[in-house]
């Protein structure tokens, strides 16, 4: 147990206090800004700033490692177009450096998913970033089910004259996929099914236990997740959702949560060529819930803070990119109860700061998951 005192306190909620405080004990948040006479160690910042741990949405951490080529990347399955039972956790690599790079930019919670190559990519997890062993870290498995739209599973299998080879195959092999699923929890029902894990995740998706994480860059694309969202009655969010500043208060219809980016990364294809910092304000404007992504690898994890950075240059308050990078992100991955803000009962996930964090200028002192220094 011990007590942090004299911090610029970032909350996550929108809260700031000058002079901020808190009790770390078990490894949690109590008597937020509310220090009293406490009988424990007291750490005082002098004026530092601290911000929750940042969380970020949509990464493949583990899975897709850094420095080490084509050997480190476990996260396509590209045998097949559909391969929803091919779970993340199977190829994460908690030793991949790219975990310390996390703790070292203030990144405590990250989602680790497959990749988008093909129209179902498997399933996904929540995990903490400090620790050797997976199921460990692991704060929610399974956080969801990967699906793709545009271009990546067009180019993988319509290279190969295989489907889908346009939108209009990449939507309909995902339909199939869950009115198979449809078929199969009927015949469970019944007391007729065999266990089928490829059917059981849908099923799982189907009954909105988890949700489905659609790769959606395009506005058509956009508006063809939805058009499949309500077909299916599914919970779902949009994954980069790109072009979704073209139909910003159509997508605010759909009560759907998206996460933007990677922006800091380069327009490499026709789905980016509309891509700018511009979307964020303008879906958070029309009442869409946003986080940031830096998709990791494609912009380093550690640059999590520097996109929300760029954010606000571009026209984003600090306390919505904050947000967007704390508790936005854990409503997301649906772990808020635990993680995303300074709140007295929450894992003690922190972040000291040399100064303002939305300094460029500024660096990590320390970073603490569950109370423990992971990164000084």
């Amino acid at each position: 147990m011990y007590a942090i005192k004299n911090a610029k306190l970032y909350t996550g909620t929108g809260e700031v206090f000058e002079n901020g405080s808190f009790v770390v004990e078990d490894g949690k948040f109590s008597k937020v800004n509310n220090l009293a006479q406490v009988d424990c160690e007291i750490i005082d910042l002098k004026g530092q700033f601290v911000t929750p741990g940042l969380i970020d949405v949509h990464t493949h951490l583990g899975v897709f490692e850094d420095g080490v080529g084509q050997d480190g990347h476990d996260f396509n399955e590209m045998t097949s177009a559909v391969t929803p039972h091919v779970r993340a956790i199977d190829g994460i690599n908690p030793n991949d450096t790219a975990f310390n790079d996390a703790r070292k930019g203030g990144v405590t919670t990250v989602q680790i998913m497959p990749g988008s190559a093909n129209v179902i990519g498997g399933e996904m997890l929540v995990v903490k970033t400090y620790g050797n062993i997976v199921d460990q870290m692991a704060i929610r498995n399974v956080s969801g089910l990967k699906a793709a739209t545009g271009e990546n599973p067009k180019r993988v299998y319509g290279s190969k004259g295989k489907m889908p080879m346009t939108r209009m195959g990449v939507a309909a092999t995902l339909r199939k996929k869950l009115v198979e699923g449809q078929n199969y929890l009927k015949k469970v029902a019944e007391g007729k099914g065999e266990r089928d894990l490829e059917l059981e995740i849908i099923g799982k998706v189907l009954n909105r236990e988890i949700p489905l994480r659609v790769h959606a860059h395009r506005s058509e694309d956009i508006a063809t997740v939805l058009r499949i969202k309500k077909e299916f009655n599914l919970n779902l969010t949009i994954e980069h959702c790109t072009e979704g500043h073209l139909i910003a208060d159509y997508i605010a219809e759909h009560e759907v949560a998206v996460s933007i980016g990677p922006t800091m990364s380069s327009r490499s294809k026709l789905e980016l060529a509309n891509m700018g910092w511009h979307t964020l304000p303008i879906l958070e404007n029309a009442g869409v819930p946003v986080s940031i992504t830096t998709d990791h690898p494609v912009v380093p994890i550690d640059h999590l803070m520097t996109s929300a950075i760029y954010a606000v240059k571009e026209g984003f308050s600090e306390t919505q990119a904050l947000k967007a990078i704390t508790i936005n992100a854990a409503k997301h991955l649906g772990v808020d109860k635990q993680v995303g803000s300074i709140e007295d009962g929450k894992d003690a996930d922190f972040v000291v700061w040399d100064g303002d964090p939305f300094d460029l200028r500024s660096e990590v002192v320390a970073t603490y998951i569950n109370g423990e220094i992971v990164f000084e």
